[in-house]
């Protein structure tokens, strides 16, 4: 199986959980926390090597758990992933549960490039813009790209919208050429 099927079907199940008892978003914070520290590809291999006992294993988990306090749910998730060999799987289970928690409220992450630092009037208009279009509170992060010459480009969800001034020059470029 592959991890992104695995993981969404992990993230689904807590997500169950999570609406039952109303702590959704508690959850959320907890596995990206816990998936962030498992980005660590030194952590995530000793914990999913098979040749380092199952208890030494379980004890770097428990100890991973004692800093992090989180919940009952999250605790017994990560035990039940270490005793299946798939806690390498937890940072995308987490990936995969912030996608489906923010489907379940509503929610969309977007993200803006430009050339230069926008404006805060401008942030707030093209968030406005967003929320229109998709019907749904925007998330939106920003970063700057000194290539870009002029514009932005922004993403919403999976759909890239390229309005910058490098992407219409590659394309003049590339008419010109093909003329």
């Amino acid at each position: 199986m592959n991890v992104g099927s695995l993981a969404r079907r992990y993230a689904k199940a807590v997500l169950s959980i999570g609406i039952e008892d109303h702590s959704y978003e508690k959850l959320a914070s907890e596995l990206s926390e816990l998936g962030a520290l498992l980005e660590n590809e030194e952590l995530a291999d000793v914990l999913s090597t098979p040749t380092v006992p199952l208890s030494q294993r379980r004890a770097i988990v428990d100890e991973l758990l004692a800093r992090l306090r989180p919940s009952d749910t999250v605790r017994r998730t990560t035990l039940l992933l270490l005793e299946k060999g798939r806690v390498a799987a937890l940072p995308e289970i987490a990936r995969e549960f912030n996608a489906l928690v923010d489907e379940h409220v509503g929610r969309v992450r977007a993200e803006v490039t430009s050339a230069r630092r926008l404006a805060p009037a401008q942030v707030a208009k093209l968030k406005q813009t967003i929320e229109q279009l998709t019907g749904k509170t925007v998330l939106l992060s920003e970063k700057t790209d000194k290539d870009l010459i002029a514009g932005m480009v922004t993403k919403v969800g999976s759909v890239l919208y390229d309005g910058s001034a490098r992407t219409r020059l590659s394309e003049l470029q590339r008419s010109l050429l093909d003329n």
